[in-house]
């Protein structure tokens, strides 16, 4: 890591004053807001590369002006959402609408986004409160569920050479029952890192997120820092989610014609069983992803990335520098010197069909053996993932009604190996789906905005998971090693104790100011399993105000 921070100051030195840009923080319904007007005109945006999330802020202002004149803008809500994104982005938009007619003491919010913001040449600041207060009852439970967030978020520029963004939050939450029972199995916090008890029944734990963004050519920039990454188009994504805490990062990104190239280098937990006198022993992995506009309507992405460990059982605290070689294949530099570390690929594409409608997709391979697949005998190393999904934008002619339905599979034992240091996972949380493997999952979402302010989100989800009995290895546990496997062949998706999880969420989501919303959600969930423990049915119903955050979610 030396080394590569001596990297990054001379690739900062050698900046010469190309503009950049920090993020947008990723937010389901923020990036969703985005992506339904490319899918509204038909046809890709040039420079719009919507796989690789999170999106720059200059890249959305750009995206919005080439799709202002496409006529996608058309009813009140459209403009509302066009306007705000602008008005978040006012540094590279100069939004007028964000202009505020009455600042709070002269100098507070005379912006409509910031609290606190400072605009000259040299320098660029925006410093925004974070609050998220919420409660609700569980049926499960004999006391209320709750979250209580505050924060702050801080974003800006130095002689628009070098980026940077800070968000900490400290928070208290009591979660619902359907967590709870996740972290018998599993004692993490979903999303989150390092956590402490809170009280009687809940959790404590403190968000971290930050990075430096710069240019080193016209073409092509880096980041470097600690956040998430999102690789898809989907609800879902199969190669790399938010799902598991931000790891510290070094990402290149090449946008040049109708190509976008990215190579990114994490340094994660691999596991949280540790000493209290010892750090937790760490892995990393080297992603990188390629993609390419092709015609109008569709963009072919393929990946490779590859999770290893300086220091595990067969490797003795060497970091093998070739794995910094940001156009290699990294299966031919495993195979050369004898690696086990475990190298995964597959592709990724999207298709704007027509007006209004996009059909997307990925496709993950773990390890395969063509002879294996061939014998459809079912070996266990045959560990693939699948995804399918289709977006409807203003289905049935009706404004503001998008529709997606989206399908995802993946085989026993996909994403796990030998050891944790190994397996697709950080902080022993999945870095793809929040199930693991061994499940088809089949996923319904209905958005409606029917005025401005107001959000109406609807989602369906039903999966069948293989469980694993006690002493058992059925294959959707990722972080067990996969030489504790129950039989070579006859493996098939959801085997083992079969689990059925269908789950309704409702909710409701108005905007009172910009980035201040209040939140009435309905969640009804259903899992039933011959295993007692993952036979339950929960109800929950919740209020929240957030400020300046997304919100938070457990859709699994």
């Amino acid at each position: 890591m030396k080394r590569i921070l001596s990297g990054l100051i001379l690739l900062v030195s050698l900046n010469q004053g190309f503009a950049q840009s920090t993020n947008a923080t990723l937010n389901e319904d923020y990036y969703h807001w985005i992506d339904r007007y490319e899918i509204k005109s038909g046809k890709i945006v040039p420079g719009f590369f919507s796989a690789i999330k999170p999106y720059r802020r200059d890249i959305i202002v750009k995206y919005l002006d080439t799709l202002s004149t496409s006529g996608v803008f058309t009813s009140r809500s459209d403009q509302f959402n066009n306007d705000y994104l602008r008005n978040d982005s006012w540094e590279w938009s100069g939004a007028e609408t964000n202009e505020s007619k009455k600042p709070v003491l002269k100098k507070l919010y005379r912006k409509k986004s910031d609290l606190v913001n400072i605009d000259i040449p040299e320098f660029d600041l925006h410093v925004n409160p974070v609050l998220y207060i919420g409660g609700g009852a569980d049926n499960r439970l004999d006391y209320p569920i709750m979250i209580n967030t505050r924060g702050v978020e801080i974003r800006g520029m130095v002689d628009r050479k070098i980026g940077f963004y800070t968000f900490l939050g400290e928070n208290q939450s009591s979660l619902p029952s359907y967590v709870n029972d996740q972290m018998v199995l599993n004692p993490v916090v979903p999303h989150e890192g390092f956590w402490k008890d809170f009280k009687d029944h809940g959790v404590d734990f403190f968000q971290a997120r930050a990075y430096i963004d710069f240019n080193i050519s016209k073409h092509i920039n880096m980041q470097f820092g600690n956040d998430r990454t999102f690789i898809g188009n989907g609800f879902r994504s199969l190669i790399f989610s938010d799902y598991s805490p931000p790891t510290l990062f070094l990402r290149a990104n090449v946008r040049v014609w109708k190509i976008n190239y990215l190579y990114q280098l994490n340094r994660m937990v691999a596991d949280t069983k540790s000493s209290s006198k010892s750090r937790y022993p760490e892995k990393f992995m080297v992603f990188h992803h390629a993609s390419i506009n092709i015609g109008k309507k569709f963009n072919l992405g393929v990946f490779e990335s590859v999770v290893f460990s300086p220091k595990d059982s067969t490797n003795n605290n060497t970091f093998d520098l070739s794995y910094l070689n940001p156009v290699i294949f990294y299966r031919a530099i495993e195979q050369h010197f004898g690696s086990s570390d475990n190298a995964l690929l597959g592709m990724d594409f999207k298709w704007n069909a027509f007006k209004k409608i996009s059909v997307y997709g990925q496709a993950v391979l773990d390890e395969f053996v063509l002879d294996e697949i061939m014998a459809g005998n079912g070996w266990w190393a045959n560990k693939f993932a699948l995804q399918g999904g289709i977006k409807y934008i203003d289905a049935l002619g009706i404004s503001n009604l998008d529709l997606q339905a989206e399908l995802n599979v993946v085989r026993p034992y996909t994403y796990s190996h030998t050891t944790q240091y190994g397996s697709y996972s950080n902080y022993r949380q999945s870095l793809a789906h929040p199930l693991g493997s061994n499940f088809n999952e089949m996923i319904g979402i209905v958005r409606y905005q029917p005025i401005p302010r107001l959000n109406l989100i609807g989602k369906a989800t039903y999966a069948d998971i293989g469980r694993d009995g006690i002493g058992e290895n059925w294959g959707s546990d990722i972080l067990k090693p996969s030489q504790s496997r129950e039989q070579e062949y006859n493996n098939m998706i959801g085997q083992g104790h079969s689990n059925t999880i269908l789950s309704l969420n409702l909710t409701a989501s108005y905007m009172l100011k910009h980035n201040l919303f209040i939140d009435a959600a309905q969640i009804v969930r259903q899992s039933k399993c011959d295993l007692s423990f993952y036979n339950n049915n929960t109800t929950i119903t919740s209020v929240a105000l957030r400020w300046n955050i997304p919100q938070r979610l457990y859709d699994f």
